[in-house]
């Protein structure tokens, strides 16, 4: 039987937004100090067997309440885990004047999105990871998974879930929601939020107007980013929110939403009316990925956690509860055994025709990450 618990991030709200966007618009230049970069990367040294304390920062509940315990009993690892990531840019702001003096803030273990990921390696912010520590991973992560653009020999990162952004509504107040487009219908004017997730809002808007974000020109962007401007002027879009949107939803304070897919089945269990919906138009796929900071003061023992959720007997009760597309080969085979219901579940397991027409989130750099990133500030700033 799937585990089901309130949404993610119920609590929690956009902190520190002007100052998270601020730096966004940096991208890898002015403003931002670089430690080195991806070329002088050091590599993790694992020394086994792991001990000590074990600080992870992650998503609001991303993950079962048995696997940390069972880990620190299996290891004699103290665990501290964190949910105090929310948008990827809001949690950058914080750490970037850390991670720029080498000094990791306590963490041993952050998880941040696919492009985050890279940003903050090509910054020399992330160790490489030392695969002789991670057998499970090297074992069992998923062929699709291996050779990803932004980390073609997974150096510095290590899928912890992948997912899917796309349209979350409530069948009752928005049963007809099916495209993105339909979010700038009037009739659902003050009762639709965004995501401040540069990467995942704007090339869905793009998606729903014919145009290939992994083509787009950095005109293609700015008009984009200029239709949600006027969005915004008219009352159309209630808000922008990072993972904190679930809240707004439960409350029944919007009626569809662009969000991630296994936030839906969570809110699902309060209110069987909210449903994760593809967009006519396709998804927006990603991953979030565990790295290993500079200055981390544990790595092996992070390294053991990431080697520890790539049994598929531990990762499989981590899916159950959270989801999201698990990146670990055997779950399904597990589930066959212990939850025979989720075999079948498209978010936990999509086939290639459900995703079809999804996109990967792009990787936009350089001048025009600063141009696009400044348009889409002035959105978020209202």
């Amino acid at each position: 039987m799937r585990i089901t618990q309130r949404a993610k991030a119920l609590g929690l709200g956009v902190v520190a937004l002007a100052a998270a966007v601020g730096l966004a618009a940096c991208g890898g230049g002015d403003g931002i100090e670089n430690s080195g970069g991806s070329e002088s990367a050091q590599t993790v040294k694992y020394q086994p067997p792991p001990s000590g304390d074990l600080t992870i920062s992650q998503w609001p509940l991303y993950i079962d309440k048995a696997t940390v315990p069972n880990f620190e009993k299996a290891t004699g690892v103290k665990v501290d885990y964190i949910e105090d990531v929310n948008d990827n840019q809001e949690f950058f702001a914080k750490m970037q004047p850390l991670l720029a003096k080498g000094q990791s803030g306590g963490r041993s273990m952050i998880v941040v999105t696919d492009w985050m990921a890279k940003k903050m390696y090509d910054l020399g912010y992330l160790q490489n990871v030392d695969k002789a520590g991670l057998p499970n991973v090297e074992a069992n992560l998923r062929d699709n998974l291996q050779h990803p653009d932004f980390d073609p020999d997974r150096k510095f990162s290590v899928p912890w879930q992948s997912g899917m952004t796309g349209l979350i509504v409530n069948t009752e107040l928005a049963p007809n929601a099916r495209s993105i487009n339909d979010l700038f219908d009037p009739q659902y004017k003050g009762k639709v939020e965004m995501l401040t997730e540069l990467r995942d809002t704007v090339p869905l808007v793009m998606k729903a107007d014919g145009i290939d974000p992994n083509q787009a020109s950095e005109q293609d962007w700015l008009d984009t980013i200029d239709k949600l401007k006027q969005a915004v002027a008219s009352g159309q879009i209630r808000r922008f929110t990072g993972n904190d949107y679930t809240r707004d939803m439960a409350n029944g304070d919007v009626a569809a939403i662009i969000g991630w897919s296994g936030d839906a089945v969570q809110l699902q269990a309060d209110n069987p009316n909210i449903e994760f919906r593809m967009p006519t138009e396709g998804c927006i796929l990603w991953s979030d990925n565990m790295v290993i900071p500079v200055g981390a003061s544990n790595p092996t023992a992070s390294e053991a956690f990431m080697n520890y959720v790539y049994d598929p007997n531990v990762q499989a009760p981590i899916a159950s509860y959270n989801s999201y597309v698990t990146p670990v080969d055997g779950v399904k085979e597990v589930f066959q055994k212990t939850d025979p219901d989720l075999v079948n579940d498209p978010l936990i397991f999509p086939t290639d025709e459900f995703t079809a027409k999804c996109s990967t989130q792009p990787n936009i750099t350089g001048e025009e990450e600063q141009t696009v990133t400044r348009a889409f500030e002035g959105v978020l700033q209202g």
